[in-house]
């Protein structure tokens, strides 16, 4: 079975769609320079500010999966996309900190209740094709992390808005409005399935959920924790010169996760992606904290993309592993437990660093996830290899 065009349309509606769920967000990080110059904001503030989103993405899944039942897929996603959009733009409105703060808890909301909305999209769109729409529009969100950081400044987007942050926040969420218009023109006004679901309570007790949610949850802490640490790790360690290219490396590996699973699609539909990627990540940071000099460069980009690997690997259980109408229930499920843990560890990791002085401890608790992760894993029930299409 060939794709056709309007299957290539819905690919790149849902590429754009995992761009949009992380665009907004990681443009702050870039521009926390003017910020914490104009609004004078302490350190726990710039903390609050960065780490806010990713906390909501905990607290805010499962009122995305009722808007799911409510709404539809189609009105859901509409409605959190419109909502990023929208307060992502008015984060530097004034500009003052409540402004700010509110902006950002309300944009933050919006992304956590888009996110639930493109697992059961997936399996509306391409109920024979989960493993690939999945790779494509969690690609999207891979790029939606990289992009801000890397085209923000300080040539790119700062440039365009004459050096103010305020215009560089808005332009960033000009690409979400845009193509969340498309996505909603587009996305069907009903499933295939005739009735629009309307349970969205996720099952807690339901193993699987929970498992998924831990399992992607200590992917995505090892991920969070190594963006925040690394900086310092390398300038106490003597290697300040190493902070730009390491998280450079480090999250741009993440994009080489896409040519691999097209190549080897195994990967996604086993332990096998799971386990490797755990061993991956434990390996890595045992690398980094022990290899000197440059060397880390290399254990950065295993690193970025073992990570990035089981993102992908998990996104795709919910739509084959859900019953009909319950994709978004457990995917908000699978959400809440993933951010609440990845929130935690890195809290945990710089509680070790300041307890003990010692910025190499700061990287234990990550060792630790990674081999709890495969653990995990183990005991998942994971269902058969979607068919392969038959060409035509």
């Amino acid at each position: 079975m060939r794709l056709t065009r309007r299957d290539v349309v819905h690919l790149l509606l849902l590429w754009l769609g995992g761009i949009d769920i992380r665009l907004t967000m990681l443009a702050v990080p870039p521009l926390i320079p003017q910020i914490h110059h104009d609004l004078h904001l302490d350190e726990k503030g710039v903390g609050a500010l960065v780490s806010l989103p990713v906390l909501l993405l905990a607290t805010a899944a499962v009122p995305g999966s009722l808007l799911i039942a409510r709404l539809g897929v189609r009105g859901a996603l509409a409605t959190g996309l419109a909502v990023v959009a929208v307060f992502g733009a008015l984060r530097g409105f004034g500009p003052s900190i409540p402004v700010l703060f509110t902006t950002t808890f309300l944009m933050g909301v919006g992304v956590a209740v888009s996110q639930p909305a493109f697992p059961a999209i997936v399996r509306d769109w391409f109920p024979r094709r989960i493993a690939v729409a999945t790779a494509v529009y969690s690609n999207g969100i891979l790029i939606g992390e990289t992009l801000p950081t890397a085209l923000t400044t300080p040539v790119g987007v700062l440039p365009l808005a004459h050096g103010d942050w305020r215009w560089a926040l808005a332009m960033w969420s000009v690409l979400v409005a845009l193509s969340a218009l498309a996505i909603t023109l587009a996305a069907p006004k009903r499933g295939p399935r005739p009735a629009v679901p309307t349970r969205w309570w996720p099952s807690w007790r339901e193993g699987q959920t929970v498992r998924l949610g831990i399992v992607m949850g200590m992917a995505s802490a090892v991920y969070f924790a190594t963006n925040a640490y690394i900086p310092d790790f390398l300038d106490q360690t003597g290697r300040h010169q190493l902070i730009a290219p390491m998280l450079a490396i480090f999250n741009g590996a993440q994009l080489l996760t896409a040519p691999v699973v097209a190549v080897w699609d195994r990967l996604l539909t086993g332990r096998l992606g799971f386990l490797g990627s755990a061993g991956l990540m434990a390996v890595a940071q045992l690398g980094i904290v022990v290899t000197p000099g440059a060397g880390v460069l290399v254990w950065a980009l295993l690193l970025g993309f073992a990570a990035a690997l089981a993102f992908i690997v998990v996104l795709t259980m919910p739509p084959r592993i859900a019953a009909p109408g319950d994709v978004h229930r457990m995917s908000a499920g699978v959400f809440t437990f993933q951010y609440a843990t990845a929130f935690l560890i890195p809290l945990v990791s710089g509680a070790v660093w300041d307890a003990t002085g010692r910025a190499v401890l700061a990287f234990v608790p990550g060792m630790i996830a990674a081999l709890v992760m495969g653990w995990l894993a183990l005991s998942l029930r994971i269902p058969p290899a979607e068919p392969r299409p038959t060409t035509s």
